[in-house]
């Protein structure tokens, strides 16, 4: 993280204006990455898509994109610049969005994530994340499985 006397990190909703600072986030996180296109669309087309930011100040450092559908949460992706991992604020935006979205009405939550990405994997299980089943092949870059995992969400959190 940046050395800052008063760094505090903050959310808020996405915007269309934000999409080049989000895809850079995207591509310094991901092998196979969203297109900026991609970003657009779910901003602009898609009724269901609740994208958060997170920020320290002006600077968008990561994300969380979410389709909202009837009482389901599901998490499209999530990611933080590379300079800005290992100090928790992957955990903040995720609990920041399982709280909105619970406001919102989302009653769970679900995901997909890489069996060998350990370091989510753990993230995921101390939020209550539980192991749902196996996408096998799912990722396309390399032919990984995915472990879905599901949680209930809770208004109060």
């Amino acid at each position: 993280m940046k050395e800052r006397a008063t760094s505090v990190i903050t959310f808020r909703p996405m915007q269309i204006a934000d999409v080049p600072a989000v895809y850079r986030v995207e591509t310094d996180s991901f092998s196979t990455p969203w297109t900026m296109e991609a970003f657009e669309q779910e901003i602009l087309k898609n009724e269901y898509s609740y994208y958060l930011l997170a920020l320290d100040g002006d600077e968008i450092i990561g994300y969380c994109g979410a389709w909202l559908i009837l009482d389901e949460c599901h998490i499209t992706n999530i990611a933080v610049l590379s300079s800005y991992r290992g100090h928790g604020i992957g955990e903040a935006l995720m609990r920041e969005v399982m709280s909105r979205t619970a406001r919102k009405g989302a009653r769970t939550m679900t995901l997909e994530a890489r069996v060998s990405n350990w370091p989510a994997l753990g993230l995921y299980r101390k939020l209550g994340f539980k192991d749902g089943g196996i996408r096998r092949g799912y990722y396309t870059d390399n032919g990984e499985d995915a472990l879905v995992m599901w949680t209930e969400l809770n208004e109060d959190e």
